[in-house]
């Protein structure tokens, strides 16, 4: 025991000091692309495999919820766009609040795969490790619907896990919130207008919060949680 309390005064809080203080450590997050006002290429169109790159009225729009982090834009094009290296991208869609104060410090979070290719998924599962360690922020995983405030889907929603789904979210006690995670939980990604999966969770089920990303990275998910429990204001989406 003397030898573990030696080795812990020595390597000190290893842990994450986000949301407290800004997190800088490098490698993080992979970053979001950045549309900018002189950037006005059909090149980027034309190289985006899920159309997140496109144009309105003549503008050049990025849509995140769409977008799988393939890099094409940034590798592929004459003109590459920069990347972000924020990782706060969780929004509210419209309509949807945060919890009551009641909710604030303690949030049990039931995780479901609707498909997921596994990549967002163990992104969700590093939330409990000691460098990001959630349960310092009272969120905390439960395997039981019925013991969750928050549904967080990962996945496309195939047409095998729809059903299981929203049997999920009616076992949930009232107040519940739904937070889909990950370009394919958002927009089905890869798999969008397909047959074999939903164009979404928000296809299926009433979502309160979005988190994009292909994957997103552990402190994106951490900051949609934070959101929900009413500790950090987002922007809000308009859906």
């Amino acid at each position: 025991m003397s030898y573990w309390v030696k080795k812990g005064l020595k390597t000190g809080v290893v842990s994450t000091r986000y949301p407290k203080q800004e997190e800088t450590a490098s490698g993080i997050t992979p970053g979001l692309p950045q549309i900018t006002d002189n950037i006005n290429s059909d090149d980027l169109i034309s190289v985006c495999p899920t159309r997140a790159i496109h144009k309105t009225d003549e503008k050049l729009l990025l849509e995140s919820s769409l977008c799988i982090h393939c890099y094409r834009c940034s590798r592929d094009t004459k003109e590459p766009l920069s990347w972000s290296e924020g990782f706060e991208w969780a929004s509210f869609e419209k309509n949807s609040t945060p919890f009551s104060s009641t909710f604030g410090h303690s949030l049990h979070i039931c995780v479901v795969d609707s498909g997921d290719c596994g990549a967002c998924l163990n992104e969700t599962k590093l939330l409990n490790s000691p460098l990001y360690n959630m349960h310092r922020l009272g969120f905390f995983i439960t395997p039981s619907p019925r013991k969750a405030d928050v549904l967080l889907v990962v996945g496309a929603v195939t047409q095998q896990m729809k059903g299981a789904l929203l049997k999920a979210y009616e076992a949930m006690p009232t107040p519940k919130k739904v937070m889909a995670v990950g370009t394919c939980a958002l927009s089905g990604g890869v798999f969008e207008g397909g047959f074999i999966a939903e164009n979404g969770v928000s296809s299926i089920l009433p979502v309160d919060i979005t988190v994009p990303g292909c994957p997103p990275p552990p402190l994106a998910i951490l900051h949609g949680l934070l959101s929900l429990a009413g500790r950090k204001n987002i922007k809000r989406g308009t859906k």
